[in-house]
């Protein structure tokens, strides 16, 4: 995305100004106080004043660094070449609300150091009092300038900013992109709901402590310490209320994303969070239900293409089935070896639901040579032999708008790479060994085992004591001889399976 960076360094500088008024706020806000404790100024602190004017040529620089520190940081912030600079953009409330702190941050570092240098030139200041007041006043000061320059620029941000320089969204996926979580966002709340005003009573009860000389009672500081650990509490829970039903939510979002519509989200609450899982739930049976009518459709199509195909096939009734049939035993056969047992379910399914394409190709060799009862020519040969590559094309094509990569790849190569044999000496591409697709591999078993034992207008059926001969003496020639040792262990279960297709 392109932007106007001179449109966009406007806005940063406006940003920055919203920063400078939150830090005058800030100021402003304790001395309210200040006015009146002049006019009762202890001893301590008329030294801690005499000092400042005695040494301001040295002490003066030192504090307006608490003002400099925060614009130079936003300055090197927004200039920085490190970051993608659209990051940069998001990031500007967070990243200035932080920075717009941090001279009050190192205002509270010097204080101490100004308190102990004016202590060792011989002003008699009372370091603890006067910290302690600054201490109050600084977190005063911080508090608020961080609340009032974050929810302002944030604000202004997410509802002009981003809108208008992100019409299209997917800001999250921008990288080094930072995303406030809801705890942040609640902690902020805390701050500015909770620890701003205990901090300001405190202020106001420092105040009146050295204006009027009376002690303030230590329940009322008790009182205080409890709001703030039951707002701490109440913090904390709302923190939970909220963070964990997004967070199933968002978990649940990104299942679907994958193409997992099974799953529930277990949120069962009578509140929004309740009702928004009742919809989503609700929502992802419908797709799953479309889906699988979708797929119904998809399988439908593929089976009766693969069955007009066969049709034209005078030599091959019932391949179709038969092969399908006898690649989910082999399948089945596979995941529960230790050789094989990892393969994903995915991968089984995908295979066994790609067995009725691998013919396909056929539907591109002329009815002559495909419905020859003898042997073909050289020629005849040749065109015969194109079916693979052809049925490849064909499956790629059909296959086209299937969001499933994993089966149409598997499709493909199936269609493609069932005629290749272990020692290369196969077709379409005469490739060999384990560069040959595991699914190939699997396919042209089941093939060979069907076309052994399945009567053909060129031949009569084997028995199955030839056709499991036949294979195993062909491992490691034409076939995987691993793979082929496993098939031949499924013999029980295709004798049943063939035995039942004669009943």
């Amino acid at each position: 995305m392109n932007f106007d960076e001179k449109k966009i360094y406007r806005f940063t500088v406006i940003y920055g100004l919203i920063v400078v008024l939150a830090n005058i706020c800030g100021v402003l806000i304790p001395n309210t106080f200040e006015n009146q404790i002049i006019l009762n100024q202890s001893e301590g602190m008329k030294e801690w004043l005499r000092y400042l004017h005695d040494d301001a040529l040295y002490a003066n620089p030192i504090q307006y660094l608490s003002f400099i520190i925060p614009t130079v940081l936003c300055i090197l912030y927004t200039r920085s070449k490190k970051r993608d600079f659209q990051a940069t953009i998001v990031n500007l409330p967070i990243a200035y609300a932080t920075r717009g702190v941090s001279g009050w941050v190192f205002y509270l570092l010097e204080e101490p150091v100004l308190l102990f240098i004016a202590k060792a030139k011989g002003y008699n200041v009372d370091i603890s009092s006067i910290f302690f007041s600054s201490l109050l006043n600084i977190c005063l000061e911080a508090t608020a300038t961080f609340t009032l320059a974050y929810f302002i620029t944030v604000t202004i941000h997410r509802r002009f900013v981003l809108p208008k320089l992100f019409p299209e969204g997917k800001i999250s996926r921008i990288k080094g992109v930072k995303q406030p979580s809801l705890k942040f966002l609640f902690n902020v709340n805390y701050v500015s709901v909770t620890i701003f005003p205990i901090i300001y009573l405190l202020l106001v009860f420092n105040a009146l402590t050295k204006i009027t000389y009376v002690e303030i009672n230590n329940d009322i500081y008790l009182i205080l310490l409890a709001i703030l650990l039951i707002g701490l509490i109440i913090n904390a829970a709302l923190i939970s209320y909220f963070q964990k039903p997004i967070e199933a939510l968002k978990e649940r979002i990104e299942q679907i994303k994958k193409g997992d519509y099974k799953t529930h989200v277990q949120i069962v609450t009578n509140d929004s969070f309740g009702e928004l899982s009742d919809i989503m739930n609700e929502m992802t049976d419908s797709i799953e239900s479309k889906t699988k009518k979708i797929l119904e459709i998809q399988n439908s199509v593929i089976t009766g293409m693969a069955t007009m195909v066969e049709s034209r096939d005078n030599s091959t009734g019932g391949h179709i089935r038969r092969t399908s049939d006898c690649v989910k035993v082999f399948i089945n056969q596979l995941k529960q070896t230790q050789e094989y047992n990892q393969l994903s379910d995915s991968f089984c399914q995908a295979v066994i639901k790609a067995a009725p394409m691998h013919d396909l190709g056929k539907i591109a060799v002329d009815d002559a040579i495909l419905r020859k009862p003898g042997k073909f020519t050289d020629e005849e040969y040749e065109k015969m032999k194109s079916h693979s590559a052809e049925g490849a094309r064909i499956v790629e094509n059909v296959l086209s708008a299937v969001d499933d990569t994993e089966f149409k790849q598997i499709a493909i190569n199936v269609a493609n790479y069932h005629h290749e044999k272990w020692n290369g000496q196969g077709y379409p591409e005469k490739i060999s060994g384990e560069q040959i697709p595991l699914e190939a591999r699997i396919m042209a078993l089941a093939d060979v085992f069907d076309a052994l034992v399945s009567k053909r207008c060129y031949k009569d059926s084997f028995t199955y004591d030839k056709a499991f001969e036949i294979i195993q003496e062909s491992l490691g020639s034409h076939f995987d001889p691993k793979l082929g040792a496993e098939f031949i262990k499924c013999r029980p279960q295709l004798e049943e399976l063939y035995n039942s297709y004669l009943q």
